[in-house]
């Protein structure tokens, strides 16, 4: 089986196990889901998205929050960790959005990429959950999982890995295949205890490296 036909199967496979797997970040704004990506980075999911709902309290569009001052936001955001440059970043991305793109959000990958606090993997989350366009998101669920399967080779780079994957994944399939990742990571072939092998959907193909 080639690397290709092996990601095939797996997407196939996770497919019918989690076919309604998304984006666990709570939103119904594109902004919003730039200011909890930023809020995401070394912290749960489900913690940014309790600490959200007071920000968007305070601050509900992206004209508030861009003339929001830093320290007010840091207090709101201090519970997602690293709240100094959090919400400095939070600010700046709010008033480039604000000057330059009328409030919304660039469905443009390199202008994404600008913005304060964006790297490549908010903007493939951006760019496919947002806009549905192909996007791979190497979180560390993604980078973990692709490695112990077999899709890549001791590659831990989150770039390097997502321009493997861009060799063997479909462009349309990227995205949830991502996001199915995440999921089959925290239910079954996890990081902190030895991974649920037995009940595994990809277990006869998966080459269980470093378990």
């Amino acid at each position: 089986m080639t690397k290709q036909e092996k990601a095939l199967e797996v997407i196939e496979r996770l497919r019918k196990e989690y076919p309604d797997a998304g984006c666990t970040l709570d939103y119904d704004d594109a902004w919003k889901l730039l200011v909890s990506v930023r809020l995401a980075a070394q912290c749960t999911d489900a913690r940014v998205n309790v600490v959200v709902e007071d920000l968007y309290a305070k601050y509900p569009d992206v004209n508030a929050l861009a003339e929001a001052p830093v320290e007010e936001v840091e207090k709101i955001v201090r519970p997602c960790g690293l709240g100094k440059s959090k919400a400095r970043d939070i600010c700046a991305c709010m008033k480039i959005l604000k000057d330059e793109y009328q409030g919304k959000v660039p469905d443009d990958f390199q202008a994404l990429l600008k913005l304060p606090g964006v790297g490549r993997k908010s903007a493939n989350l951006i760019m496919g959950d947002v806009f549905g366009k192909p996007a791979i998101v190497t979180d560390t669920h993604c980078i973990r999982l692709v490695n112990r399967i077999g899709l890549v080779e001791n590659i831990k780079e989150p770039k390097k890995v997502e321009m493997e994957l861009w060799k063997i994944i479909p462009p349309e399939e990227g995205s949830d295949f991502c996001h199915r990742l995440v999921y089959h990571g925290r239910e079954i072939c996890t990081a902190r205890t030895t991974p649920h092998c037995e009940r595994c959907c990809l277990a006869d193909i998966c080459e269980k490296n470093g378990i």
